[in-house]
């Protein structure tokens, strides 16, 4: 190549992949929203990277992927190259780079974010790993040595994926256990597949068998294997547990018809959407079979302002709602969720309503949801987390009409009974205890049992959960090898 212009991000302005047309959306179209790059756009895009000596990108991913040096090799075309450096610091790129809030991390650090538009550094990303797959790129493990050491792997979520990888990299033999029929967790169930081709978490299954993980689906541990015989037939066992229970908020009227939990809403819809009998296969936590009410043309109220909240609002829309709207207790700066992910639902023709705090779900007829009291706020003193409290505006109560409300006020972990007898140490928010008092990093109170993701952390980031996996499998090995240097000390001269 010739020498880099050094101000391309001045010539070429930041662009996104093309996204389905607007008409298409409303119209109920499910496929992923944005397009993908070819070479041509990733390598321009790629070129706009200032290499920052300090880079804040990098400082900002939870994984610390080495996102300027991969950004050269997309630029240089050398695209095997760059995956297998996305791989280096990150077990699942291609999910990140989909649904990661980028705006919050790594492209709201970038130094051209502030006047010249950040480098698209998720849609890089995403076009890095989809091009290599298509190209034959798997994970070299050639150089890997057999340890002879198995772990079990409890939940395949994001935790349990990362930490799977980072396992059979070791040399170390996963065997993945979860109840559901497909691996991904609320990746294949809770997001959308408008933010997450489903395909993609099939190819990624793949990948993962190829490297010798072994997956047990539809198995659930303390139904169909006790937690006693993993410890028995195992070394060591990895909790990617996730958060499903839901935070209901205590509103009057919550149990009203047409009034929806929004996870089991993102569940058994998504299911229907990739043709699948939603029926067949309970949600944790509400085997009763959710109900799921046809949204065509139902007002929809969606009470909270995360991620979830926005997959929900989102789903409405593409479900024929004749109208959607969105009540935050906070202001729009304030919000937990996504910018883009907020934009994307104003463009789509949600309605939000800001500084609303809802006080019960309002019925006519005493048993059909007929729309939200809320009451307006305005922000006062800091709260132990730094937030400002939302405070009621005495005389500002109204009614928001509504005919579907979905509560998405998010989700904290639960420690099972299989667990909890085992004598590991939980907080009372349900999150699981790990690390400190000498113990490895996301080790729990139990030395075989180790932890991470939103069972240790609570409801997080996809990429959290990620870190949180990979790092585990670290300790893991970690273990393991000092075990082996006990046995080997213990074998007879």
């Amino acid at each position: 190549m010739g020498k880099k212009n050094a101000f391309q991000f001045l010539d070429a302005p930041r662009e996104m992949p093309v996204k389905v047309p607007l008409v298409e959306r409303t119209a109920g179209d499910w496929n992923e929203l944005y397009g993908r790059f070819g070479q041509p756009e990733a390598a321009h895009q790629a070129g706009r990277c200032l290499d920052c000596g300090n880079p804040y990108c990098e400082a900002k991913c939870p994984v610390h992927n080495y996102i300027p040096n991969w950004l050269k090799l997309v630029e240089e075309g050398r695209i095997l190259e760059a995956a297998e450096l996305c791989h280096q610091t990150n077990p699942l790129p291609e999910m990140c780079g989909r649904v990661c809030p980028q705006d919050r991390l790594c492209e709201g650090a970038c130094t051209l974010e502030d006047g010249f538009g950040a480098v698209t550094i998720g849609a890089v990303e995403k076009y890095i790993v989809d091009t290599a797959f298509a190209q034959g790129w798997r994970p070299d493990l050639s150089k890997v040595r057999a340890t002879g050491k198995r772990v079990a792997v409890v939940g395949a979520g994001p935790a349990g994926l990362a930490c799977a990888d980072r396992l059979a990299r070791s040399g170390i033999a996963a065997t993945v256990f979860d109840r559901y029929e497909r691996i991904g967790g609320l990746m294949q169930f809770g997001i959308p597949s408008f933010k997450l081709d489903k395909a993609v978490i099939a190819t990624r299954h793949a990948v993962l068998a190829g490297m010798g993980v072994e997956f047990r689906l539809g198995v659930e541990v303390g139904r169909d294997v006790s937690l006693d015989a993993l410890l028995h037939d195992f070394d060591a066992v990895f909790l990617g547990l996730g958060a499903y229970r839901y935070t209901d908020g205590g509103l009057p009227g919550q149990d009203l018809h047409g009034v929806l939990p929004a996870l089991p809403f993102l569940v058994q819809n998504g299911r229907i959407v990739t043709g699948e009998d939603p029926w067949g296969r309970p949600i944790a936590g509400w085997e009763d079979k959710l109900a799921l009410p046809s949204l065509r043309g139902k007002r929809v109220v969606v009470l909270g302002g995360g991620d979830t909240g926005m997959d929900c609002v989102r789903s409405a829309v593409r479900l024929g709602a004749a109208s959607v709207t969105c009540a935050y207790r906070r202001d729009e700066a304030n919000m937990p969720g996504s910018a883009r992910e907020v934009a994307n639902a104003r463009e789509e023709g949600v309605r939000f309503l800001f500084n609303r705090q809802p006080l019960a779900i309002e019925s006519r007829d005493g048993s059909r949801a007929s729309g939200v009291r809320v009451v307006q706020t305005r922000l006062g003193a800091p709260d132990a987390n730094g937030r400002r409290r939302a405070e009621p505006v005495a005389g500002s109560e109204s009614v928001i009409d509504a005919d579907v409300v979905i509560i998405a006020f998010g989700f904290s972990p639960r420690v099972p009974d299989w667990l909890a007898s085992a004598g590991v140490d939980a907080q009372e928010n349900g999150r699981l205890v790990v690390g400190g008092q000498g113990r490895l990093p996301y080790q729990t109170t139990h030395e075989r049992l180790f932890a991470g993701g939103d069972c240790v952390r609570g409801a997080d980031l996809v990429v959290t959960a990620v870190q949180e996996g990979r790092d585990a499998a670290a300790s893991i090995a970690r273990l393991l090898r000092g075990a082996r240097a006990i046995e080997a000390r213990l074998q007879p001269a």
